[in-house]
């Protein structure tokens, strides 16, 4: 699925950071959503993209630092939904749950969906972040 995104990121000539893993061999996901969410929080990354076997667990630990609010996202509508509503700045998807054909539709409506700013979405995401 990883290698799949990074395809589809040169394609759309995206920049992007690639953190690792780097090959098959057993990996921490907390790690990763380490360095993920700090590349965030300094300003090098504007958004993230985290990857696991099921989508919770690296999110749970990306959501972990102030500022960060990971969604998982295994369809297109909580894919706009991470967005429009929530602000989303990073997207995670299980990669033993959803296709990576589902994870590129679902990246790329991601990119492409604006923060709503409607008034009810920041008093939420306001009170998450209190």
């Amino acid at each position: 699925m990883k290698n799949e995104i990074i395809a589809f990121l040169n394609k759309q000539s995206l920049e992007y950071a690639d953190f690792g893993a780097y090959d098959e061999s057993p990996v921490d996901y907390p790690d990763f959503a380490y360095k993920v969410s700090k590349s965030i929080l300094s300003g090098e990354c504007d958004k993230g993209i985290l990857i696991c076997g099921t989508g919770n667990g690296i999110s749970m630990a990306a959501n972990r630092f102030r500022g960060i609010r990971a969604a998982i996202c295994h369809d297109t509508f909580s894919a706009e939904a991470a967005r429009s509503h929530n602000d989303a700045n990073i997207i995670s998807f299980g990669a033993r749950v959803i296709t990576a054909e589902t994870a590129l539709m679902c990246l790329e409506i991601f990119l492409a969906t604006p923060f709503s700013g409607e008034e009810r979405h920041s008093r939420r995401i306001k009170k998450i972040e209190n």
